[in-house]
């Protein structure tokens, strides 16, 4: 039964579901689930900083439930999509009723959609990443794909990481520059791969270009369907989303740098490039996104079998209270700052 402690992770669409059906100020009890409820819940859990005997994670990787937690965000996530298109465009919400929705919906693409198709979009298997990339499509975000797996596993912990925050930026001027930058690595990445491989900038091999193609079909669909009030719903839901992830991405590797070598290389990325949390509720809800130094040692990792270092550096709290206390950045660099390691910081 241990196994489907990750099914608390839907609990996030459930309260989105819950506010879509009762409007109203529940519209609000997404927000305040996750980001109040969730953070009192880490404090008062225990953390867990246990890895799995290696019996345990041979069993774990046999058994497909862990997969098909994965792949249910995909009807949740568009079921919830759908539901709140068709509420904003068939209803006349009052304008607290709208924002609350705007960003109950955006946090479902940012945790259940995002989060899970960056897992996804690790494997292997063409499907699943297929899976990966559909989740997203809503979120405006499906040249995370290239950028994340070409262009961040590769620079994370240095200047040429746009998703690396440096020592005492805060989050909001990290949510543009590593939006921005993000966007046009995954271009320079695109450009390089299809020169590599031989293919024109126009052809069936640019995903950029499919995926800039998705993006607005998609909001074009939304806009035939449901109407303009629906239409910039799902822009303002989608940046929601991606904005979510980014703040994750700052307090990842927050102030981390990795050396070069002699060679004018840097290091390889090792456990103390990222920042580490075993608080057990954050772990869950966040399919263990938090054991994200051993997520960059080894990428190919599935999310169940992810394990704690020592060397790692440890965040006083989980990944969802971080998010909480980034958005305070006075109080982020007090309780933060001291804790990056002097060698490492990246300024």
């Amino acid at each position: 039964m241990k196994d489907f402690k990750y099914l608390a992770a839907f609990s996030i669409p459930l309260m989105a579901l819950i506010g879509l059906y009762l409007k109203g100020h529940w519209v609000w009890a997404t927000p305040i689930y996750t980001f109040v409820c969730i953070p009192v819940l880490e404090v008062l859990f225990p953390i867990d900083n246990t890895n799995l005997e290696q019996d345990e994670v041979e069993s774990k990787l046999k058994r497909k439930v862990f997969d098909w937690l994965l792949y249910l965000n995909l009807p949740i996530v568009y079921g919830i999509l759908m539901y709140g298109l068709y509420s904003v465009g068939n209803h006349n919400l009052r304008i607290y009723e709208l924002i609350g929705l705007i960003f109950s919906t955006g946090i479902v693409l940012g945790v259940n959609g995002i989060n899970v198709g960056h897992e996804l979009g690790h494997r292997q298997n063409t499907n699943e990443r297929f899976i990966g990339k559909a989740l997203l499509l809503p979120s405006f975000y499906m040249h995370f794909y290239i950028e994340h797996n070409h262009g961040h596993h590769l620079h994370a912990a240095t200047p040429e990481d746009p998703a690396t925050a440096r020592f005492n930026q805060s989050v909001y001027s990290f949510w543009f520059t590593s939006t921005t930058r993000q966007y046009f690595n995954a271009w320079r990445i695109q450009k390089t791969l299809l020169k590599r491989n031989n293919h024109r900038f126009v052809s069936i091999n640019n995903d950029m270009l499919w995926y800039s193609v998705l993006h607005i079909c998609y909001a074009f669909v939304v806009f035939v369907i449901f109407g303009k009030t629906a239409l910039l719903f799902a822009i303002l839901a989608g940046i929601s989303g991606f904005v979510l992830l980014e703040t994750v991405n700052y307090i990842e590797h927050y102030g981390l740098l990795r050396h070069k070598t002699k060679s004018g290389r840097y290091e390889r990325v090792k456990e103390m490039h990222s920042w580490n949390s075993n608080h057990v509720i954050g772990r869950i809800v966040l399919y263990e996104l938090t054991r994200h130094s051993d997520h960059h040692f080894k990428s190919s990792k599935k999310y169940q079998i992810l394990d704690c270092h020592d060397q790692s550096p440890q965040m006083p709290f989980g990944y969802p209270t971080s998010m909480v206390l980034s958005l305070i950045p006075p109080l982020w660099f007090r309780i933060m700052n001291k804790r990056v390691p002097k060698a490492m910081i990246l300024s």
